[in-house]
């Protein structure tokens, strides 16, 4: 990364109230996903509405939790050199054992899933150390039988402009 300012983008949160998402609503989420900055006057003349119109739409948009305006940091420039996800299984109730989780603040990213693991978490750690500091913290989480843990070596994609539908 050439530019050490945070890139801005927008995420579509899951569970949304979908009636909030007719073709401008859907468009105005376009145009906040190529730049979660870009001013609501241009995004206005994109879709046909007013600033005051698209602020109102926007707003709409962040308090159903349609969406959030966020930075997207580079974990690797503000001295986080190590990342992985982990594989977990649980004999325990998975959306508790999620919470737990999603408690532990080293953990950016925890989902439910099918397949051979019950859970991933994301975590992002230091150093090594840390790392396998954070895995004991997991290991210790009630009803954690099996954690398998994948350690980035390098990021070649990570995006959040998924179109709308």
């Amino acid at each position: 990364m050439a530019d050490s300012a945070p890139e801005r983008r927008v995420v579509v949160r899951e569970g949304g109230q979908h009636a909030l998402l007719d073709d401008v609503a859907k468009g105005i989420i376009e145009q906040l996903q190529e730049d979660g900055r870009r001013p609501y006057a241009t995004i206005g003349r994109a879709v046909g509405l007013s600033e005051a119109a698209v602020r109102q739409r926007v707003q709409r948009l962040l308090d159903a939790g349609v969406v959030q305006i966020v930075a997207v940091t580079d974990p690797l420039q503000l001295g986080f050199a190590r990342q992985a996800m982990v594989g977990l299984r649980t004999s325990a109730d998975l959306e508790e054992t999620a919470d737990r989780l999603a408690d532990i603040p080293e953990v950016d990213y925890v989902v439910i899933t099918a397949g051979s693991f019950d859970l991933l978490a994301e975590v992002v750690a230091r150093n090594d150390d840390h790392l396998l500091e954070i895995l004991k913290e997991i290991r210790a989480v009630p009803g954690v039988t099996t954690t398998e843990a994948f350690v980035y070596l390098k990021l070649r994609k990570q995006t959040y402009s998924w179109g709308t539908p």
